[in-house]
Formats: structure tokens, C-alpha cells, sequence
């Protein structure tokens, strides 16, 4: 038989609950600060990749005295670049090619960045003949969308 002067050992119900919702509380803060460490490492890729395909291009005109040509993203840059690398992010924003059909002696390609995106501000990495530039701003009519006459083959020289 128990008596009643012998006390139990362990916890009760009350302090397990109170720190289960203390670790819970530190666990949605953790998450919430990681969000924006994961769009700067979303926007450093696409740094990278531009580059990569600048590179390439860059190789490219090398071995060829012109640079890959064509409406739409090329898919790959000769042997330099078997696979033009795809956004890290949800497909938006994607990686912009310029039409360069009618000029192989240029290019434009470009990504749209996630931080530091504001109302009518869109910042973009951009990467042609003259290297790679971070453009503050896009938007130059404050249409918060990047229209075709906003970037043109001569904006990424």
C-alpha cells in the first residue's frame, strides 16, 4: 500500500503541456526567419546560373564567332552548357531570353530576383556580351510587370 507521504516522481501534465507549446512557439519562429534565408539562397542561384550561361555563350563565340540565336531560351549552349539550368522557385519568376534571331552578335538573358521586390520595383540579374549586371529596377513604366520594350538586347550590354 502507498502512503500518502511518498511523493511521485516525474512530471505532470501541466509542465509537459507548457513545454510542449514552448518548443512549438521557438519551432514557428525558426521557420518564419528562415523564409527570407531561403530567398536569398533562391536568388544567389539564379546568379549563378545567368553566369553559368553567360559563360557559356561566352565559349560558345569563342570556338563559333557568334552566339547561340534564337526566340526562346536555348535548351543548351553547344557543348559548354549541356542543360540550360531551370529557376530554383515555383516557376515564377522564370529566366528570360530576349529574341536574338536576328543578331547572333548579342544576346540577352535575364531572371527576375525575389528579394527586394516592391510595388513597381523589380529587380533582375541580367547577363550578356558585356558580363552579368544587377539591375535595381525593370519596371519603368510602374506597371509592376516587365513589358518587351523594358528589356531590350542593349540592356544587357
Amino acid at each position: 500500500m502507498k502512503s500518502f507521504s511518498q511523493k511521485n516522481k516525474g512530471f505532470t501534465l501541466i509542465e509537459l503541456l507548457v513545454v510542449i507549446a514552448i518548443i512549438g512557439i521557438l519551432a514557428g519562429i525558426v521557420l518564419v526567419s528562415l523564409g527570407g534565408a531561403r530567398t536569398s539562397a533562391r536568388d544567389a542561384r539564379r546568379q549563378s546560373d545567368i553566369r553559368q550561361i553567360v559563360t557559356a555563350q561566352e565559349l560558345y563565340y569563342n570556338d563559333n564567332s557568334a552566339y547561340v540565336a534564337g526566340a526562346a531560351m536555348p535548351t543548351a549552349i553547344g557543348t559548354y552548357l549541356a542543360t540550360v539550368p531551370k529557376d530554383p522557385g515555383t516557376g515564377t519568376p522564370v529566366y528570360q531570353w530576349e529574341d536574338n534571331s536576328a543578331s547572333t552578335g548579342d544576346y540577352c538573358v535575364f531572371a527576375l530576383l525575389e528579394q527586394g521586390k516592391a510595388t513597381n520595383v523589380i529587380p533582375a540579374f541580367l547577363g550578356g556580351p558585356g558580363g552579368v549586371t544587377k539591375k535595381a529596377d525593370l519596371d519603368a513604366n510602374d506597371n509592376n510587370a516587365v513589358d518587351a520594350a523594358e528589356v531590350t538586347l542593349a540592356a544587357c550590354e
